[in-house]
């Protein structure tokens, strides 16, 4: 049964999201079901941790020496991560990287549906990328009012983040994916999600010379 119960940590929610990405490649690979410990060793994590994990999403019980489900697992798994909850939301600053995220398909399956683009470039106003309009940024407030838009993607340059990050929240977004390298500013009641590429770049070259180095020896 699910478990509600306190606050669920950020760790918690990284790890559900490794065990569906794996569930699905199973499920791919002919898996019908499977134990918290096979799950365990695919990810290389221990068998508790997973087991204590799954505790906090599973409505589906697993079976004594056949497992869980593994439809009925990912459907649990993907509810638990709010895929199956569609929600709406805007993005601001619609240069390459804007135009490749709002053309970008996968999201639909986590539950996320950009609605429209916004930006000053006027060359790019009134364009439309997979149906959806870019729109100038002085709607902005008056679209995320009228649309009841509680999410939204910044991809501005650095310069202009954290204006636009205060405009999004004086039109009432109460979450911002933040792919800007600035750190923005906000009120408690509004979740920030940073992604930091350049972080993430220099965590993979240093385990990527790591492995070389132990090559080496």
């Amino acid at each position: 049964m699910a478990n509600s119960e306190g606050s669920i940590s950020l760790a918690v929610f990284n790890r559900m999201a490794q065990y569906a990405r794996r569930l699905r490649g199973m499920k791919a690979e002919g898996c019908v079901t499977v134990s918290s410990v096979a799950l365990a060793d695919a990810l290389s994590l221990n068998p508790s941790l997973v087991k204590k994990d799954l505790s906090f999403a599973i409505v589906n019980e697993g079976k004594p020496k056949v497992g869980y489900n593994i439809d009925e697992l990912i459907e649990d798994i993907e509810n638990f991560l709010g895929y199956n909850n569609t929600k709406d939301a805007i993005l601001v600053g619609v240069g390459k990287l804007g135009q490749a995220l709002m053309g970008y398909h996968g999201f639909e399956k986590y539950g996320l549906n950009i609605v429209a683009g916004f930006d000053i470039d006027e060359k790019i106003l009134s364009r439309e990328i997979d149906g959806k309009k870019i729109l100038p940024t002085g709607k902005l407030e008056s679209a995320v009012k009228k649309l009841n838009i509680k999410m939204a993607v910044l991809t501005t340059p650095y310069k202009e983040a954290q204006a636009v990050a205060d405009a999004l929240v004086r039109a009432g977004i109460r979450a911002i994916w933040n792919f800007t390298p600035a750190h923005i500013k906000t009120p408690d009641d509004v979740a920030v999600k940073n992604e930091d590429m350049a972080v993430s770049l220099a965590v993979l070259s240093q385990q990527l010379k790591e492995i070389l180095k132990k090559e080496s020896k």
